[in-house]
């Protein structure tokens, strides 16, 4: 029997709007693992990033850097 693993929220969780377009910058973990970063845009797509964070502040400036270095764009998927 598999227990479920309570989700972490972190309180850097966020949104980020630039160019009329919002994504939210979700950030979180379980008890045993590192911090996942994850944008989710308007229509619920999600970016995942492979690897874990030790520190939910650097997880939150990853995402700040890659939407402010390759655009909010490339983030946004049409929707299914």
């Amino acid at each position: 029997m598999s227990e479920e693993k309570q989700v972490i929220q972190s309180e850097s969780t966020q949104q980020y709007s630039a160019n009329g377009k919002t994504v939210e910058i979700d950030i979180y973990r379980t008890e045993d693992s590192g911090w996942i970063l994850e944008v989710v845009d308007e229509n619920n797509n999600s970016t995942l990033w492979e690897d874990e964070f030790e520190k939910e502040d650097d997880a939150l400036a990853e995402a700040l850097d890659a939407l402010k270095e390759e655009g909010i764009d490339n983030f946004i998927e049409p929707a299914e």
